[in-house]
């Protein structure tokens, strides 16, 4: 109502779910070193990729989908992220004292599978959500979506009071690409994989306050990581000039992120940076200064997870909250980089 005071939106809760496991010296051995013709550079790729275990909807020592049509790998989406994506709201509500008739807005992020009726129908319709329930469906933004996807929803629970869900779910086994020499797919197919992470969100409660977000998009370096829709699904762009040029921006970002709001790095205490790869979490440790157990979270969900596409961050926020080392009044950043060539970055605050 107009004149009632605005409260700030908070994180209460997460969760989230991923499928089978899938040991990434065995996905090696058991399929990727054939597919690669035992290629010395592609087993360097995967050796360095930082990465131990992945999970996946399609196993491809089981089932090789890489010569699937876009058609048919869309409809495995939508048959494998419904389950999956009612296990990570059903976590994330248990773990916020919730129930599905308390949610008020739904927003669900992905960039490996679309469908309409879309994933935000179904899934309220089947964990029973109210009819009324606002949705929202982003798609295609990357790596990145998280946090943007993270601030609307703080708009929205801020300016309107809504109790409020957020899932990303990717899907990237999905997406496996025909045998070639490219080493950018060799660095993709080495690094992600499939998840489903969801926070909720309510106003004025105690947990993990949104206070400000920040973007960073460089043009100029657009084409050096795209997400191409194929005939044969969806295809991975990722230079391996990414990180440098991450480099020239990540102190800029920081700058106007905490000195916004009369901080340094120093104050931040816990961090979510998102492992694109190793050299990724490497080069935002350095310029910022940080020390290893100040990204160490980041770099297990890597070697746990993989690359999850938009999940990840929010795999490493519901690891920095179950692991309790955030006290009231704690600040926290979480960074991420995508398409555009785009870097987004929020800053938290434990209420």
């Amino acid at each position: 109502m107009k004149g009632d005071p605005v409260l700030p939106a908070t994180v209460i809760g997460a969760g989230s779910a991923v499928p089978g496991e899938m040991p990434q010296e065995d996905l090696w051995t058991g399929f990727f070193a054939g597919q690669y013709r035992h290629s010395r550079l592609a087993e360097q790729v995967w050796r360095r990729s930082g990465v131990r275990t992945r999970h996946g909807v399609a196993d491809p020592r089981v089932e090789d989908l890489s010569d699937w049509s876009t058609g048919e790998r869309m409809r495995r989406f939508v048959a494998e992220a419904l389950p999956l994506g009612k296990e990570a709201l059903s976590t994330c509500l248990a773990s916020a004292g919730l129930a599905a008739h308390d949610v008020g807005q739904l927003t669900v992020v992905s960039c490996t599978g679309y469908a309409t009726p879309g994933l935000d129908i179904l899934l309220a319709r089947d964990l029973g959500m109210p009819a009324d329930v606002q949705r929202l469906h982003i798609g295609h933004m990357g790596c990145y979506a998280a946090i943007p996807a993270l601030a609307t929803v703080a708009d929205a629970v801020a300016a309107r009071s809504k109790t409020a869900l957020l899932l990303c779910l990717e899907l990237t086994s999905l997406h496996i690409q025909p045998p070639t020499d490219d080493r950018e797919q060799m660095v993709a197919h080495a690094l992600f994989s499939d998840a489903a992470a969801a926070v909720a969100l309510a106003p004025g409660r105690s947990g993990l306050e949104v206070l400000d977000v920040v973007a960073r998009t460089d043009t100029d370096h657009a084409a050096m990581m795209t997400w191409d829709v194929t005939d044969l699904g969806f295809r991975m762009g990722l230079s391996s000039r990414v990180p440098k040029i991450l480099r020239e921006h990540v102190v800029g970002v920081m700058v106007e992120l905490l000195g916004a709001n009369g901080l340094v790095p120093g104050d931040v205490a816990g961090w979510a940076i998102h492992p694109g790869g190793p050299e990724i979490v490497d080069v935002v440790a350095e310029r910022l200064g940080l020390a290893d157990d100040q990204v160490e979270a980041s770099r297990a969900v890597l070697r746990e997870h993989g690359n999850c596409s938009s999940a990840t961050i929010l795999l490493i926020l519901e690891r920095l909250l179950a692991g309790g080392d955030l006290r009231a009044g704690d600040l926290a950043v979480a960074m991420a980089f995508g398409p555009g060539l785009t870097l987004y970055a929020t800053l938290l605050r434990m209420r």
